[in-house]
């Protein structure tokens, strides 16, 4: 079942991010990874600055979660994470099949360029690349990240 995340939700949505960001090892630049991946007090910040979690719940376990994010005239998809143990049973695309439903505005998607497990995920739900100029145009505009961070991430954008 698809629902809203709450404040009670936070310690399980901290573990479940940190869990799945294990997968970026190997993948993503070292110097683009800590430990946390994200820590407690960025979740926080993150839904304080907006972004709103939907999670899989399963008998009253939350197996996966992912944001949404209103910036400026926008909606971006933020922090899309599946706990391993449920990774390949369609509980990312079901929370972003329920995402892609409700966007009121274009959605943007961010993720790193070595993801691309998630980008294939993005793109059979609808998303395309942009090209490199535009890439680093909507980094720009609508994330604050850091210019390592611009030069090993992609942007895709829906199309449908």
């Amino acid at each position: 079942m698809i629902r809203a995340c709450t404040d009670a939700d936070v310690p399980a949505m901290d573990e479940i991010i940190n869990e799945a960001a294990k997968a970026y090892r190997g993948h993503v630049p070292d110097d683009c990874l800590h430990e946390p991946y994200m820590s407690r007090a960025e979740l926080l910040r993150e839904m304080a600055s907006g972004v709103r979690f939907s999670g899989w719940d399963e008998g009253g376990k939350l197996l996966g979660v992912m944001g949404i994010q209103d910036v400026n005239d926008v909606s971006l998809i933020r922090h899309a994470y599946v706990r391993q143990s449920a990774q390949g049973k369609g509980i990312g695309s079901t929370l972003l099949t329920h995402l892609t439903a409700r966007a009121t505005r274009p959605l943007l998607v961010g993720t790193w360029a070595a993801a691309e497990w998630a980008i294939r995920l993005y793109q059979r739900h609808g998303f395309a690349l942009a090209d490199a100029d535009e890439k680093d145009r909507l980094l720009s505009t609508y994330w604050t990240i850091s210019d390592r961070q611009r030069d090993t991430s992609v942007v895709l954008v829906y199309r449908s």
